[in-house]
């Protein structure tokens, strides 16, 4: 840690102290302590995430703004995560003064516009941001979305899908879903024809486009028609909570909660999903102040659309910033069901973080018990919660309740048995886990986890040996270079007493998980019966050097380096 503040301290006075043009009276008042210290605890507070601190620093060294561009990125980008939009316009019009081009000053000041609907005064700024080079990633794309919307506003719906077509290659995906709202704007007979395109387009996800369909048909008065879209696009995909809540609102009668969020008629919507995937690219990059910063420019141009919040309650979970977080979770029960559940299940994660298990699954059941009518979803949901935490009995139950509820001929049934079998196994109830996983394979053959599981536990009990080899060998033909079922028929091979074999295996094994305990172990004690004992016992010795290994693992390891491998183990 004192490494990295005495590196960020050597960087902030080198941008202080080396602008080109600073001048030499500018200069005493610039490099004072006190302006040194508060651009240094502004960093600070930055890399911390921490935007109130970050705010109270930087605001009071507002001077550096004709120095140092550095200084305006990150101040204008606090200002925006905190939601501070009338100074955030200010600043960037004063540095707009001083500097010929600032990106994100210049995007917050064309968008100010643009919402204020001074289209001409917009386009200024829009064209500027297609001369900034050194945000490589954005060359010639935002700008030309802004650019097309803007002419779209002044009625030249032929520019605007002209100005959409010069979006370099790269980003056609976005280019196709700004195409089909602009469609949507300038009631196009082919509007849904175009969105059904993109949803069934196999070079990308456009799962979430479903969405903006169902969306277009409803304020077409085409809710049946709607309710299609959404079911079939449920049977591809149920992981998209927009989707599944979509499809209560619609079975409810709830068509204007769906528009509600969304209307392809203000411009302003459309371009808040624009900023809202750039968001979400930057979140999959793992860059959540990018990420916060256009996720807070979407909610500026519409503060309607709330699911879009869940992407900055990750964010800041991801941040460290639990209570901002679970604030936000706690406002989007408020959407329905399904992002209730999904809340619900986030905050437990949260307290399991901040408070432990016991917190996590206090409140997690507190809200279970609230559901009028769990599906099983939420019983193998719940399952799952219980079975990551080690609470195995509690686990199998809710496993049998989601078998319950379940369709038999579902996908999940063969993963349930899985599941139930491993947590019956850990409880020492190999009978009810041997039952579990053979079913599991009886509907899902080649599941090679299950294969790997069911044909360990038998080597390692010492029961059916050639047939456990035979499943771990396909399970490898299955899965290659996958480093545990390679350690399992490694072990196949050591359990009958065929070394020369085993070692082929354990070793690669331990070249693809070279941290795993129990494979360097397991690798050891093959050498040994090899008369390899040198190399065993560095084996061994390096074991006790990782990390995770647990207690009983680790008291073998020290007698088997006293003894050896012996009766006396």
């Amino acid at each position: 840690m004192k490494f990295i503040i005495k590196k960020i301290y050597i960087l902030s006075l080198l941008l202080i102290l080396f602008q080109p043009h600073t001048f030499a009276r500018d200069s005493e008042v610039l490099h004072t302590g006190e302006n040194i210290s508060n651009y240094l605890s502004g960093l600070i507070s930055l890399k911390n995430h921490d935007y109130n601190e970050s705010y109270k620093y930087l605001k009071k060294i507002q001077l550096l703004k004709k120095h140092h561009s550095r200084y305006n990125i990150e101040y204008l980008s606090t200002l925006v995560v905190l939601e501070k939009f009338d100074k955030a316009f200010a600043f960037s019009e004063s540095v707009s003064n001083e500097e010929k081009f600032f990106f994100e000053g210049d995007l917050l000041l064309g968008l100010n516009f643009f919402k204020n609907k001074d289209y001409k005064n917009a386009e200024k700024y829009f064209q500027k941001l297609n001369k900034i080079y050194r945000y490589n990633l954005f060359d010639d794309f935002i700008g030309n979305v802004l650019i097309a919307w803007n002419k779209a506003l002044l009625g030249k719906k032929e520019q605007s899908f002209n100005i959409l077509e010069k979006i370099p290659k790269p980003y056609r995906h976005l280019k196709k879903t700004q195409k089909g709202f602009l469609k949507c704007y300038f009631d196009m007979d082919d509007t849904e024809i175009f969105f059904k395109k993109i949803i069934e387009n196999k070079d990308y996800n456009f799962s979430r486009y479903n969405f903006f369909l169902a969306n277009y048909l409803v304020s077409q008065n085409k809710e049946k028609e709607a309710l299609k879209i959404i079911k079939n696009a449920i049977k591809k995909n149920r992981s998209n909570l927009l989707i599944e809540e979509t499809e209560n609102f619609l079975k409810e009668g709830k068509g204007e909660k769906i528009k509600s969020f969304f209307n392809c008629k203000n411009p302003n919507d459309s371009l808040a999903e624009f900023f809202y995937v750039i968001a979400n690219l930057y979140a999959s990059e793992k860059d959540y102040r990018s990420s916060n910063f256009y996720l807070k420019i979407s909610q500026f141009l519409n503060n309607k659309f709330l699911p879009n919040k869940a992407l900055l309650a990750e964010n800041y979970y991801y941040q460290g910033k639990y209570k901002l977080s679970k604030n936000i979770y706690e406002e989007l029960k408020l959407i329905g069901p399904v992002y209730s559940w999904y809340s619900s299940k986030s905050i437990s994660a949260i307290l399991l973080d901040q408070k432990g298990k016991k917190y996590s699954k206090k409140r997690l059941e507190k809200d279970f018990k609230s559901i009028s009518n769990p599906s099983f979803d939420h019983y193998y949901e719940m399952a799952n919660f219980y079975k990551d935490n080690k609470y195995y009995k509690k686990s199998i139950i809710y496993y049998s309740l989601a078998l319950e509820k379940i369709n038999s001929k579902h996908f999940l049934v063969p993963k349930i048995l899985d599941r139930r079998g491993t947590s019956h196994e850990r409880l020492g109830d190999w009978e009810n886990a041997e039952k579990d996983l053979l079913e599991s394979l009886r509907i899902k053959p080649n599941d090679a986890h299950v294969m790997n599981y069911l044909a360990y536990s038998w080597i390692d009990k010492g029961i059916n040996l050639d047939k456990g080899l035979e499943m771990l060998i396909k399970a490898n033909s299955i899965r290659k270079d996958d480093g545990y079922i390679i350690d399992s028929l490694g072990w196949a091979y050591y359990a009958k007493k065929d070394y020369v074999k085993a070692e082929k295996y354990l070793q690669r094994a331990v070249e693809l998980l070279p941290r795993d305990p129990i494979i360097n172990d397991h690798y050891g004690d093959n050498l040994w019966m090899l008369n390899k004992t040198i190399q065993a016992r560095y084996i061994w010795e390096s074991v006790l050097k990782l990390d995770k290994i647990e207690q009983k693992l680790k008291d073998q390891v020290n007698k088997k380096l006293i003894f050896g491998i012996t009766n006396k183990l």
